[in-house]
Order: C-alpha cells, then structure tokens, then sequence
C-alpha cells in the first residue's frame, strides 16, 4: 500500500498539541490517517479540534477516518442527536466543550444544539464506530474479547476498559484503541495497541505509524515532536 497508515489517539480539546503534532508527522498525498475518537471535552479549545480534524477530512490527498469516541456519543446524546448518556455528559467534561462554542454550560440540549454549526453536528453524526485495514481493527475503546466480531455491541466499542485490556482476544486482527489513559503507549502485541497517553491530564498527544511501529508525541502545554519505536517483542497468540 503507498503512504504511510497513522492513527492517533485522544485529543480531548487539545488544539494546540494537535496542530503541533500533525506539523511533525506532516501528512502527506496517499497517507492515511485514523483517529480513534474523543476530539472533545474538558480540553480547551474543543471546537478548534473539531475544525481542524474536518480540514484534514477534507484534504483531497488523503485517506481519512474520524472514528466516534464516548464522549461524541455522550455529546450527540444530550444534544438530542442521538448518542447515548448524555445525563452524564455535562460531568465527563462537556461543560468545557459547551464553552468552547460560547454557550453556557447551563443551556438544556435543544437550546444548546442551536449553538453549534450544522456542519459540525453533521460531522459527528456520521462518524463511523469502528475500521478495519491492513491487519489492524480500530475502535474507540476496544471489544468484548470472548465474542465474535458479528457479536460485537456498540455499548463495548465506545465504553470498555479492563475486560479488554487484561485479555487476550480470538480476532486476526491487531486493535488499536484509545479511551483509557495511560502515561506511556500499552503495547500487547500481536492482540492489542493502547494509545491514550492522557495529554489532557498533563500527558502526551500520541500518533503511530502503525505498520512502522514509530511513535510521535508531543506533551501537554508543549509543541516539541518527540519521536521513538515502539518495542518489538510479541507474545504467541494462544491456541
């Protein structure tokens, strides 16, 4: 395949740590590029992610996938666009998003909705759960590892933690996820690839090259590049 195959991980509002970011892995004609969700809340400037993750979507040179994370799903919810829980969406960080549109945090959803451009809304509405490609299955937060992909449900491809992440998987592919932070990249090869590093809570915005195993990240309040690879060592799948 020509171009290089990039996904990256939570951006939670962190504008000026994505445009860093996206300078040092310069994006090229016939990369792809996958993000796995959460462009949103309880960063500052979630509004400015969202307009600078759709110009990428509408580069005509690459490949681009937006994947929806919880905290969209959350979002839409209270929005009444769908989505689920969005109860809980004004205390998972969506008073900042709410400001980041000028609006205040108080505003019920219907009246909020009427904050927010129509381009915007259609955006992450129509953003897709999950994608698969070369030998990698992206998702927001993972899968219910003893299930078969057909089995699979939304509920854990938006919200699951440890039953994914402390258990091996019968799936062919390799899942790349965010959702859960950790401080450095959670490498579990061949069955899993972790990279929320937590930059909105003083950790890095994290990118990998996923066919490469390099990593590109730069730390909250920062706009250095630092790059590294990832460790090479693998675990047999079980029988």
């Amino acid at each position: 395949m020509a171009g290089r195959l990039i996904a990256i991980g939570d951006i939670h509002g962190c504008v000026a740590e994505l445009e860093a970011l996206l300078g040092g892995l310069r994006p090229e004609a016939g990369d792809t590029l996958v993000c796995v969700g959460d462009y949103i809340d309880r960063g500052a400037d979630s509004r400015g992610v969202i307009d600078m993750v759709m110009e990428l979507a509408n580069r005509p040179d690459l490949a681009t996938v937006f994947l929806r994370g919880n905290h969209e799903d959350m979002c839409l919810s209270y929005l009444g666009r769908g989505g689920h829980y969005g109860e809980a969406w004004m205390v998972n960080g969506g008073a900042a998003t709410m400001r980041s549109y000028g609006l205040d945090a108080r505003a019920a959803g219907e009246e909020a909705a009427l904050g927010f451009p129509q381009k915007h809304l259609q955006f992450l509405e129509r953003l897709p759960l999950w994608h698969r490609i070369d030998g990698f299955l992206v998702v927001h937060a993972g899968i219910r590892p003893d299930l078969a992909w057909e089995e699979q449900q939304e509920e854990d491809l938006l919200w699951i933690r440890e039953d994914f992440i402390l258990a091996p998987h019968s799936l062919p592919d390799t899942i790349v996820f965010g959702h859960t932070p950790r401080r450095t990249v959670f490498v579990d090869l061949p069955y899993k690839i972790g990279i929320d590093t937590g930059c909105v809570y003083g950790g890095a915005l994290t990118a990998l090259e996923l066919r490469e195993r390099r990593l590109f990240q730069v730390r909250l309040g920062e706009r250095k590049v630092r790059e590294s690879e990832l460790p090479a060592e693998e675990r047999r799948r079980n029988a």
